[in-house]
This record gives structure tokens, C-alpha cells and sequence, in this order.
């Protein structure tokens, strides 16, 4: 996880729907999920399918507080919000901290 500016790709400077995507996903009220999503968003938004984005989109509708919980593992997610996105943002953020931790040599 990287606590970076927004992303300021071409694609995302042409398209209000992905400009709209990228200030929601690292605006949402706590910092955690601004690094969550907003750090997910910026380093995939040029990849994602239709799907993905409206995927997306839903999970910019769930409240802060029941996300952080679901994705980190302080509650069990319910059937309706777990989808490949979801899943890809989740393991997207497994490899980053994999990679933090060996690189600090860190188990």
C-alpha cells in the first residue's frame, strides 16, 4: 500500500466517469479506506473491465466502516458485496504488503 497523490492518468483526465471513480475512491471518509481503494484505484483504474467498473462503483456506495471490516478480515463478508473485484483488491494489497515486508526482511 503506497499513500500516494490521486492518479492523474490520460484516460482518467479524458473520462468524468473515471476522474469521478478515482476523487470517490480516495475521498471516503477514512484514511484507511482512501489508502485501500484509492491505492488500488490509482495503480488499476487503466485496466479494468466494464464489469470491474461497476463493480467498483457499488463498492463506492458501501459505508467505510462495514468495507474496513470486511477487508480486514473483522467481519465476514456477506455474499452479495463478494465479487472478483472485490477479491482483486484484496489480493492486490496481499502482494504489496508481501512485497513491503521483504524488502524491510520482514516475515
Amino acid at each position: 500500500m503506497t499513500a500516494s497523490a490521486p492518479h492523474d492518468t490520460t484516460s482518467a483526465e479524458r473520462d468524468p466517469r473515471l476522474k469521478r471513480i478515482l476523487f470517490r475512491s480516495w475521498h471516503r471518509g477514512m484514511k484507511e479506506m482512501d489508502l485501500l481503494l484509492g491505492g488500488f484505484v490509482d495503480a488499476k483504474i487503466d485496466e479494468l473491465t466494464e464489469e470491474e467498473l461497476v463493480e467498483l462503483e457499488n463498492l463506492l456506495n458501501a459505508h467505510d466502516q462495514d468495507l474496513y471490516s470486511w477487508m480486514s478480515g473483522r467481519k465476514p463478508l456477506p455474499a452479495e458485496w463478494d465479487g472478483p473485484l472485490y477479491r482483486r483488491i484484496i489480493a492486490y494489497h496481499e502482494t504489496e504488503i508481501a512485497k513491503l515486508r521483504q524488502g524491510r526482511g520482514i516475515r
